[in-house]
């Protein structure tokens, strides 16, 4: 468990630093946006493999028991969430209405994992990118209106390509198989 959370907390603090404005533009100005962001991507890389090595070797202790059905619930949550991945590097029209649309994807994602997991380790995995990404969403919020940024958006068929590739990454990781060749879980293996 210590690496589940040592690597959350490594994750989000790389994470947090551009949040705050004043940290982030102090320390690219000491030593460059190239070494900045070569940082920023080392420590999130070491975040999320920390977090993968904790959360395979998590104990199982059950918080709760949630019913089967709420797998269900689950799968109906995550159809948006690819395509607003994918949205997020490929704005379309969708963005005007969605400025943060991988922040959206990830909130949606880590709540429906959260509902359909009852162990401790998927509650701390999930509940702390819901909460992480709440608080980012907010923060991103004020700082664009404070700065009155205008939320940049592109053509409509980027949100067709997104809706068609996320909806295919989608049907892979629920019918083909994806979820246990890429999570290590077959959909079929989740508990009951």
């Amino acid at each position: 468990m210590e690496y589940l959370i040592g690597g959350m907390g490594l994750f989000f603090l790389a994470h947090f630093l551009p949040s705050q404005a004043t940290w982030r533009t102090r320390i690219i100005g000491q030593y460059g946006e190239g070494p900045y962001k070569a940082l920023f991507s080392i420590v999130s890389l070491a975040g999320l493999i920390l977090i993968v090595i904790g959360y395979a070797r998590a104990p199982d202790i059950e918080i709760w028991h949630p019913p089967y059905w709420m797998r269900h619930v689950t799968m109906m949550f995550m159809l948006p969430v690819f395509p607003l991945m994918i949205e997020a590097y490929l704005p379309g029209q969708l963005k005007t209405k969605f400025p943060h649309p991988m922040l959206l994807g990830v909130k949606i994602w880590a709540f429906a994992h959260l509902i359909s997991n009852g162990d401790l380790a998927s509650s701390i995995l999930f509940g702390g990118f819901l909460i992480w990404a709440i608080y980012v969403r907010v923060s991103l919020k004020q700082r664009d209106a404070a700065l009155g940024r205008p939320v940049i958006s592109g053509p409509q068929r980027n949100d067709w390509i997104a809706l068609t590739a996320g909806l295919a990454i989608y049907a892979y990781i629920v019918i083909g198989g994806g979820h246990g060749l890429l999570i290590g879980v077959p959909l079929a293996a989740v508990p009951v």
